[in-house]
């Protein structure tokens, strides 16, 4: 049985599963994730995109995108479960989608919470331990700043090669590189896609370039490795006669990658190292940019100047890597 680390901290909720000292699976969830997959809200049809189709339902605040779409006219209450959360893309997130279901809807709000990161872990029968944010860093000593750096780069190695993960708006695109022998390459590279793909909980469309393969049988023995390595549920194509293998899985949430890459990620990582130590103020020491969210979202600044017992200063550093920052103990 795996094990489950799971630590809630402030904005954010991480987890590691682990094999032994393997990381075999890497998740983050954040507070402000909006609609969370599975829950039941009633919500109001704000807009009909496409008659009997597509609308927008919004619950408070949020909005969701209805699919399909019933012959409910625009304004009515409506009882909807969320089937995908809200994802993140460069340009502006991707709204979570619902999808109507039967049931009483007199007020607008949420009726049942969807389970949260620890109850699906739990729930897949991980053995779940829960770890404190201060002290022993423990999911540290587990491996969580290599497996983010590596989800942030998209660069996994294995023997004999190169993985680079690409999340684009379409799908996830993994490219193989590596010398040698090309059937000995792709053979290795279908394990360790498995592997990144099952680790960084990467779904939707993904594909997987490898590099091209003369022989049927080849072909075949790509897609077979596929098949053992990586834990179902999933669809798949056959290699082309160009190495390329598409992969679908369910998607009902961001990546770990997508994660790690969306804004806001490097900001609760700081308030995360921030954290820990002994009380006192702090200094947090990073990149405008960083800076400018902490700004606007200062409800996490102050639990963190409640969690230390002491003062947070901001501290712009244009030469600080957006992706880092400094924890200064005053």
């Amino acid at each position: 049985m795996a094990e489950a680390l799971v630590e809630h901290g402030i904005g954010a909720t991480r987890a590691l599963v682990l094999d032994g000292d393997t990381v075999i699976a890497a998740h983050f969830e954040r507070d402000d994730m909006g609609l969370r997959a599975g829950s039941i809200h009633v919500g109001r049809l704000t807009t009909i995109l496409e008659p009997g189709r597509r609308g927008i339902v919004t619950v408070g605040d949020t909005e969701a995108l209805l699919e399909p779409l019933s012959n409910a006219t625009q304004g009515a209450l409506l009882r909807i479960e969320v089937v995908r959360e809200r994802l993140p893309e460069h340009a502006r997130p991707r709204l979570a989608k619902a999808r109507a279901i039967d049931g009483p809807a007199l007020a607008i709000g949420e009726i049942a919470r969807g389970p949260d990161l620890a109850s699906r872990l739990a729930a897949a029968g991980h053995r779940t331990t829960l770890l404190s944010s201060h002290g022993v860093d423990e999911l540290e000593a587990a491996g969580w700043s290599e497996t983010v750096e590596s989800a942030r780069t998209g660069h996994i190695g294995f023997p004999g090669g190169l993985l680079t993960i690409s999340p684009t708006p379409g799908m996830t695109v993994i490219d193989v590189d590596g010398p040698g022998n090309l059937a000995a390459l792709a053979q290795a590279a279908a394990i360790a896609a498995a592997a990144a793909i099952a680790r960084f909980d990467i779904t939707g469309s993904i594909g997987v370039d490898f590099p091209t393969l003369a022989g049927k049988a080849a072909r075949n023995l790509i897609g077979d490795l596929i098949d053992t390595h990586l834990p179902s549920p999933f669809e798949r194509t056959a290699m082309n006669g160009f190495g390329f293998v598409q992969i679908v899985r369910p998607r009902v949430r961001a990546s770990f990658v997508e994660s790690v890459r969306a804004p806001g990620f490097a900001a609760l990582e700081l308030l995360r190292r921030a954290g820990r130590g002994a009380p006192g103020d702090r200094t947090l020491a990073t990149h405008p940019a960083t800076i400018a969210w902490l700004t606007a979202h200062p409800a996490l600044v102050a639990a963190l100047a409640r969690t230390v017992g002491g003062n947070v200063r901001l501290q712009p550093d244009p030469t600080i890597a957006i992706s880092g920052g400094d924890v200064i103990h005053v």
